[in-house]
């Protein structure tokens, strides 16, 4: 359940979700509104639709789309007594604002037999229905609102934990959070969803999209929305919200104590493991792990060139000679820009390749999570799923260059410097060992 950690800006929200504002549609402090109580202002008309194509248009494109829709969506929208109104038919509301980390508030009501949503960065969908309708039951109405209804059978979030709905009449409000694409709702004061990944339902090999709209979905009968206010979530709040309990820390901040290897090689700054510049080496744990999960920050500079070494043997290559070295690169860098895909940020390098497109800026922080069970390896960025792979069946290696050490089932962790002053901290380890 909920155990990440809560800044103080958090701890406010939590304060005013039972009871958000004191008036319709005037956002608390820290957040703003989306729709103003009197006018579809900020606002165009999508259906359920990849919102990869309306990003690749041109502006001139995307504002004569957007115009056109608007014949429909006045149709069908309208705005009464302050709350936002659709008869059930139409186009999906779409906000004319995209979104990467935020929180959303947002209040709704329907009416029997009526089915919505909310579609998170254009992406289907936080469920809204009824639970007593028969047609459905059989799709898993009964469990209620709030779920991640488009997510893959069996996967965490697409039911909600609880049934929070209230009765026809009466009004809903949701508390949305989405950090990449780990999502967290809240329907009615009570967590439905707990950090859960919502899958990209237009492509599931592929990680959500870094920033979309937020859409409200129209399904068969009348809803009436108010309250929408969203607050965008800065890097370091995400990051320290990413990085929950139950970790063990392996590194102090202080020294390299617990740390062999290339330790001439590193040195410790401001609460930071940094590779000195014109150094490298691999830098690793004294302790070996099996099955883990690792959660970290990392920074590189312009250029910046690193990795994370997994089931490191202890000495020799840890792209060949340990599991694999998960690449840590600036990817933008001019010089990267003809490398091979499995060399880039977060790739098994020489064997798999990762997502690219969501790594923040060279010099800025980045939140990473590696769960490595078996041959099995994932990495998170940002919250965001940028490789999924099974080391074992791989055979195609980048210049056909063997892999030793691909199937090791224990080794250490570390970092493989390549001389550029790329820094790590809040170090974090959670060994699996129920699952070796």
């Amino acid at each position: 359940m909920w155990n990440r950690p809560i800044c103080s800006g958090f701890l406010i929200c939590l304060s005013i979700a039972a009871n958000v504002v004191a008036a319709d549609n005037e956002p608390p402090a820290g957040f703003r509104a989306l729709f103003n109580g009197k006018d579809l202002q900020g606002w165009h008309g999508v259906t359920t639709e990849d919102p990869r194509k309306m990003a690749a248009m041109t502006p001139g494109e995307r504002i004569e789309v957007r115009e056109k829709s608007l014949e429909d969506v006045n149709k069908h929208w309208s705005v009464q007594a302050g709350e936002l109104v659709n008869d059930g038919l139409g186009l999906y509301l779409t906000s004319d604002d995209s979104f990467g980390d935020y929180e959303l508030f947002i209040s709704y009501k329907t009416v029997p037999k009526a089915d919505s949503g909310i579609y998170l960065k254009g992406t289907p969908q936080v469920q809204i229905w009824d639970r007593t309708d028969e047609k459905n039951i059989k799709l898993g109405g009964e469990k209620g609102s709030g779920g991640l209804w488009n997510n893959s059978e069996g996967r965490p979030g697409k039911d909600p934990l609880v049934v929070m709905d209230k009765p026809f009449g009466e009004w809903n409000s949701f508390r949305i959070r989405q950090l990449g694409a780990r999502t967290t709702v809240f329907l009615n004061g009570k967590i439905v969803v707990d950090y859960a990944t919502l899958e990209n339902f237009f492509d599931r090999k592929q990680p959500l999209i870094v920033r979309g709209p937020i859409q409200l979905q129209t399904h068969g009968g009348e809803i009436r929305w108010k309250n929408i206010f969203v607050r965008e979530i800065p890097s370091s709040e995400a990051q320290s919200i990413l990085a929950n309990d139950g970790f063990t820390p392996v590194f102090d901040g202080k020294s390299l104590t617990g740390w062999s290897g290339a330790v001439d090689n590193y040195e410790v700054a401001d609460g930071t493991i940094r590779c000195k510049s014109g150094k490298g080496g691999v830098l690793f744990t004294r302790e070996e792990f099996g099955d883990f999960i690792v959660r970290l920050e990392f920074k590189v500079p312009p250029g910046g060139n690193n990795g994370l070494a997994i089931r490191y043997p202890g000495e020799g290559d840890a792209a060949y000679g340990g599991m694999c070295e998960l690449q840590v690169l600036d990817n933008d860098a001019p010089q990267y820009s003809k490398l091979d895909p499995r060399q880039y940020h977060g790739s098994a390098y020489g064997m798999v390749p990762a997502a690219r497109g969501y790594q923040r800026p060279a010099g800025e922080w980045n939140f990473q999570e590696v769960t490595v069970i078996g041959s099995t390896i994932k990495v998170e960025l940002n919250g965001n799923l940028i490789l999924d792979t099974d080391l074992a069946p791989i055979t195609d290696l980048m210049a056909n260059s063997p892999h030793p050490g691909k199937d090791r089932k224990q080794g250490h962790f570390g970092f493989a410097g390549h001389n550029d002053p790329v820094e790590f901290r809040n170090l974090r380890i959670k060994e699996l060992s129920t699952l070796r």
